[in-house]
């Protein structure tokens, strides 16, 4: 991939399509990837473990997948609930396409891929659900949980896959003390080396904070 990461806008490595066969919301499906993209050739493991230990959608409503790669928290959402919007949300132009090519063959019609930019300001999200570029750098991806997690509708959850030694610990510790009481964090579950951070906003009034089994 040279000098390009799988969050630069517009990869200048060579594209690479190739297809790829994986399992998508319990179906076998056979997808688009590229090089200049996370993961190309397979589903990695951190995605795999949230979709291990992640709750099933609500049944409609705005879903965010932060850093959509190829597409397959995207896709996942839009076979799991067809009567909601998924937007799918990236930096890089190539995956954006690729999220797009893929929802095409598929024939589904509610994912939108878009810039975060693009994403009108009005919506809000009854879920969030992403493996998020950790290795954006620590300053940028803040700032990104900082821009979208205000965005989830009361009562409504966000599900994050994070490598352990990639900070998933402190990037919990961090969530914990810049939301504010209106927010909670937990550690939902642990596999293969990952956690899944389970960030949840509370309602008017408030939810009771959610207490996991030990």
């Amino acid at each position: 991939m040279g000098s390009d990461h799988y969050f630069t806008a517009t990869p200048a490595s060579a594209e690479n399509l190739r297809n790829i066969r994986v399992t998508l919301a319990g179906r076998d499906l056979e997808v688009t990837t590229a090089g200049g993209v996370f993961s190309p050739d397979r589903l990695d493991a951190g995605t795999a473990v949230l979709f291990a230990n992640m709750p099933p959608l609500p049944p409609s409503g705005d879903f965010l997948d932060l850093g959509c790669g190829w597409g397959p928290i995207s896709l996942t959402m839009a076979l799991s609930a067809p009567h909601a919007t998924i937007w799918a949300v990236d930096v890089n132009e190539r995956a954006l396409d690729l999220t797009r090519r893929n929802a095409k063959a598929l024939g589904l019609t509610n994912v939108n891929a878009v810039l975060p930019d693009d994403v009108p300001d009005d919506v809000v999200f009854r879920t969030i659900r992403s493996n998020p570029p950790i290795r954006v750098g620590k300053n940028e991806l803040h700032g990104m949980l900082e821009r979208w997690i205000p965005r989830l509708d009361e009562r409504s959850d966000a599900w994050l896959v994070v490598q352990r030694n990639l900070g998933a610990d402190s990037l919990q510790r961090w969530i914990d003390a810049t939301f504010d009481p209106g927010y909670s964090v937990f550690r939902a579950a642990t596999g293969k080396g990952y956690r899944v951070l389970k960030v949840r906003r509370h309602g008017t009034p408030p939810t009771e904070p959610v207490v996991l089994p030990s």
